[in-house]
């Protein structure tokens, strides 16, 4: 930038998402999808959180993480939906300058932590499986909170450094999103001042709260299905998996999300395509997390049932 743009340059104070815009006939559909996904969201979740805590059955580490994930995934989406769902209304979908820092804060925070928590349930699943013997010391209360308060930090030291370093860009315009949601990438395109610092930091977050986590989880999972495979009976076989079969499920959803969201290459896709990718890891994945634990872990599904005062089964729960 010039000394002369520089000069002429007026401040950024809100920006225009352009996400759905390609399709301003669709708006009202579009409304009742999210509407729907927004609302499966927060009941899919507020039950699980719900029956953890009434059902003294899955009072165990592993509920107690699933329970804080619900918490994380409730508000992780109410940080971008809720704004989406009133710009469909508006001719202009626009958010203020400090509403978008907002936005970058709360969504970089709820990410971080999710990425540390997801590997301190993998870290449960491994105690449980590879070392049952030593799981009540491993996995105790006080282990647990640290576990949960330390992924809590990271997301939120993560958070906080990008917000700050945001404040310090130098934006000229346009002002304009080819999103639905504020993010420190697109906040970086509009910036007209060096990014090289903001840049380095984002590379360093993305090694050490996304990646070191991501490989933990997969280190872990090797050792789990070597442990499981050399368990003689086919009947204990299945039962071990079945205990880690949901975290699994939902590590893949949320890291295979992820990472073609973040790492894949921004040139040669269209602002739809951006946005259907988008969708899936900060719509999507909150809605399916709930729906996977229901649907694959009888513990979790005889709770909700009790919520209902439907009768089920008696059931042993696994570590």
């Amino acid at each position: 930038v010039t000394p002369l743009e520089m000069n002429n340059q007026t401040d950024v104070t809100e920006f225009i998402f352009l996400g759905f815009s390609n399709h301003p006939n669709l708006q009202g559909l579009f409304f009742l999808i999210f509407l729907v996904i927004y609302l499966t969201t927060l009941l899919g979740n507020t039950l699980i959180i719900t029956s953890t805590r009434i059902s003294s059955a899955l009072h165990t580490p592993m509920y107690y993480f699933l329970s804080n994930l619900s918490f994380l995934d409730i508000c992780y989406t109410s940080t971008t939906i809720p704004v989406m769902l009133m710009n469909f209304f508006q001719e202009k979908k626009t958010i203020s300058y400090d509403s978008c820092l907002s936005q970058i804060f709360f969504l970089v925070t709820c990410a971080g932590a999710e990425c540390v928590l997801l590997a301190a349930m993998a870290y449960d699943r491994y105690v449980a499986i590879c070392h049952p013997l030593q799981y009540p010391v491993l996995m105790s209360v006080k282990v647990c909170v640290f576990l949960v308060t330390g992924s809590w930090l990271c997301g939120l030291v993560n958070s906080v450094t990008h917000t700050v370093l945001a404040t310090t860009l130098t934006l000229c315009g346009p002002n304009q999103i080819s999103h639905f949601l504020c993010d420190i990438p697109f906040l970086l395109k509009l910036s007209c001042s060096d990014t090289s610092l903001n840049e380095f930091v984002l590379h360093v977050a993305s090694a050490t709260i996304g990646l070191s986590p991501c490989l933990f989880t997969a280190v872990s999972y090797i050792l789990i299905i070597s442990a499981i495979l050399r368990i003689p009976s086919a009947q204990g076989r299945s039962k071990a998996f079945s205990t880690c079969a949901s975290h699994l499920t939902v590590v893949v959803v949320f890291y295979g999300t992820a990472n073609f969201n973040y790492d894949r290459p921004r040139e040669g896709y269209s602002l739809d395509i951006d946005i259907l990718v988008s969708v899936l890891f900060c719509v999507m994945t909150p809605m399916l997390n709930p729906i996977i634990y229901s649907l694959r872990n009888k513990e979790v599904k005889c709770a909700l049932r009790k919520l209902s005062v439907v009768p089920c089964p008696v059931l042993t729960v696994a570590s």
